[in-house]
């Protein structure tokens, strides 16, 4: 593990003082891309912003505070799925997919090869390094032990392996996928994981052994069209792919039986149009998508609203189905995580600048009217992983 370039000078801002230093639960980090927008012209790149992530308190998950604002690189170019927690709260990892640079008079995005290492075990969360990863990681999951983290390389075409020992990470391998990959879950027993293969349309299947990881593509399972997120219930009964076909379309999710020696699709359910991020309640009995309805797309295209929403869904064994009524949400809806308790979920609008606080009652959705306000557009989001 290295330092970030990104530490040079930021020790006495690496925190914020938003709100008093505690050593309370940390549930949630967020990552601010302070470099794209989402504006009448469609996506916009400007001048490198203050890319930050933000550690959020959630002592009172029903009014989450934000504790810290670290300094690092973040970007919203792919799913919301870019960072993970360890599920004893002690460690962040954060992939930052891409930086921003000037070409040719304009700014551009360049794919970026690091993950940042946060150490969230203190009364005040710290920038402990770097560990490399391959070209433009984009997808991040970690093992119910701890030990072993995955990270989707969307340019190199591969899964980076990276092991965790205390608070110290190290990079293992490159597993080559032959296609672009930007998420990744791992079934709760640690032994396999679901790769999501946007362009292919398919999820990729590793094996998992200790931190000997493998992959065969003849073991691939068809999804549909622009594959670019994965979740596995904490039973460990299913995996969920979400496809976002392009705007205007609806999109729909793979429900894949992930038990057994061939996983495989099982049934496909609706959600809406530009369905991205995604979660599941950590007792495995409802999820929640968010869906884009068109807001990241020029203003004067058909597909085009400003405001996206929530969608819930019921999860009863191996079946799964949506739960009548969307929550509105903002503008360009991204991340989104369970509360511990899973009684609330907190989703970000990257456009407003704003952390939604919703309640779960009975598998139905309810808006507490709680916000907080983010020091910077809210490109993704990450929880415990378990």
């Amino acid at each position: 593990m290295r330092l970030s370039k990104s530490l040079a000078g930021c020790a006495a801002s690496a925190l914020l003082a938003i709100s008093p230093a505690v050593a309370a639960p940390t549930d949630v980090l967020i990552g601010l891309d302070n470099s794209v927008t989402f504006g009448a012209a469609g996506t916009g790149y400007q001048a490198p912003g203050r890319d930050s992530v933000v550690v959020l308190d959630a002592a009172n998950p029903a009014r989450p505070r934000i504790a810290a604002n670290l300094p690092l690189s973040n970007s919203v170019l792919g799913p919301p799925v870019n960072l993970k927690i360890t599920p004893d709260g002690t460690l962040g990892l954060v992939a930052s997919a891409v930086h921003t640079e000037q070409k040719d008079g304009k700014w551009a995005p360049v794919p970026d090869d690091v993950v940042h290492v946060i150490d969230l075990s203190g009364t005040t969360p710290r920038i402990i390094g770097d560990v490399k990863a391959g070209l433009q990681p984009s997808g991040l999951a970690i093992s119910r032990d701890g030990k072993l983290a995955l990270v989707t390389n969307s340019v190199g075409k591969s899964v980076s392996v990276l092991k965790i020992d205390g608070k110290t990470v190290t990079h293992v391998a490159d597993v080559p996928m032959g296609d672009r990959v930007v998420a990744v879950a791992i079934t709760p027993d640690g032994r396999r994981a679901f790769v999501a293969k946007p362009g292919a349309g398919k999820l990729g299947v590793l094996t998992i052994n200790g931190d000997q990881v493998s992959y065969h593509p003849a073991n691939d399972i068809p999804t549909g069209i622009n594959t670019v997120n994965v979740t596995v219930t904490p039973g460990g009964e299913l995996a969920i792919a979400l496809n976002a076909p392009p705007n205007g379309s609806n999109g729909y999710l793979n429900i894949v039986d992930a038990t057994g020696p061939h996983p495989h699709t099982i049934d496909t359910v609706a959600v809406g149009d530009g369905p991205e991020g995604m979660a599941i309640a950590p007792d495995g009995k409802s999820a929640v998508v968010l869906v884009l309805h068109g807001g990241t797309a020029a203003h004067d295209d058909w597909s085009y609203h400003r405001d996206g929403g929530m969608v819930a869904l019921k999860i009863d064994g191996k079946h799964v189905t949506p739960v009548p009524g969307e929550l509105p949400m903002g503008a360009v809806p991204e991340g989104v995580a369970f509360s511990r308790d899973g009684n609330f979920i907190y989703a970000a609008d990257f456009n407003d600048s704003i952390l939604h606080v919703v309640a779960m009652q009975n598998g139905a959705l309810r808006d507490t009217g709680v916000r907080v306000p983010l020091p910077g557009p809210p490109a993704s989001m990450g929880g415990i992983a378990y």
